[in-house]
């Protein structure tokens, strides 16, 4: 078989082009800092580096309702430890108004409108609001969770309307509910919430001192229903403090993850790229050599 000289200049000239390729590419990933720049390049590497991609959004989206979910919470907490404080206010007074047999017409007076001047304190913060929704009025759309006359406004939690919780996904696997009915935390309002409980102490302080003693049972009832609205949002806090530095770490990890599937090592690029520059100019040198440009060098 004979070679042709011809032949040899197009061998050597495909040899010289895949170096340069070669040389090229380590400068792209040089310069791009990445491994992958296209499909082709890697088609598995590609594939994994999506599929973190997509557990990257969603741990993103994660933090997101985690951070809704914390808002949420602690407004409510905030507002349940006003209102028990409160509500401890009114059952001194209640105990005051009712052990003390000779107060005067007008200390009954002042003790009367001090607790309805507390009543609309605790309408007030029962219609707390985040986001312009009312942190007790349930799944409602409205701004207040409670009319000015104490009226729930809300939805859900009622004797007729059943709970529908708002819930936040923190996780993969975990949800979390993020609210608390005005009719869990003060009272269903067609068995008299603490509202209506606060008005007829109220009014009894001064008209009917022989009901205080019933009603400090009750005042014990809603503290007690308070306390325990008030603790089942610490623990959903904490379930969600968890989830937050789970969620962290899980973004850290898929991070390092893609770095690794992505990133070039720089020192390891950078010796391949000097090897493959002195190749070319090697393979350069030894073409020239090779192939003679001219019949007269041929015959020399």
């Amino acid at each position: 078989m004979r070679i042709t000289q011809r032949a040899v200049a197009q061998t050597a000239l495909q040899g010289l082009n895949r170096n340069l390729a070669e040389v090229g590419r380590l400068n792209q990933q040089l310069t791009s800092g990445k491994l992958v720049s296209k499909p082709s390049d890697s088609p598995t590497g590609v594939n994994r580096a999506m599929q973190i991609r997509q557990d990257q959004a969603a741990t993103v989206q994660y933090a997101r309702n985690v951070s809704d979910a914390q808002g949420r919470l602690e407004t409510t907490d905030s507002a349940l430890g006003t209102v028990i404080e409160q509500v401890r206010r009114v059952q001194t007074l209640t105990l005051r108004a009712a052990n003390e047999g000779a107060m005067s017409e007008s200390s009954r007076t002042a003790i009367a409108t001090e607790m309805r001047s507390i009543r609309e304190s605790l309408i007030g913060v029962a219609n707390t609001t985040i986001d312009g929704q009312p942190v007790f009025g349930g799944v409602t759309t409205g701004a207040l969770a409670y009319d000015p006359d104490g009226t729930y406004a809300g939805l859900g939690g009622t004797g007729t309307v059943p709970v529908v919780p708002q819930m936040r996904r923190i996780s993969a696997d975990e949800e979390v509910r993020v609210d608390v009915t005005g009719p869990e935390a003060f009272g269903d309002p067609a068995g008299g919430d603490l509202f209506a409980l606060v008005a007829s102490i109220a009014d009894d302080v001064v008209g009917d001192t022989d009901a205080l003693p019933g009603h400090i049972a009750s005042l014990d009832g809603a503290m007690d229903r308070l306390l325990t609205a008030i603790s089942g949002v610490g623990a959903r806090a904490t379930r969600i403090e968890t989830a937050a530095q789970v969620n962290t770490d899980r973004q850290l990890q898929l991070k390092g993850q893609l770095a690794g599937v992505e990133d070039i090592d720089l020192p390891k690029t950078i010796m391949e790229l000097n090897m493959v520059q002195t190749s070319y100019q090697a393979a350069l040198s030894a073409t020239a050599k090779i192939i003679q440009p001219t019949l007269v060098d041929f015959l020399a």
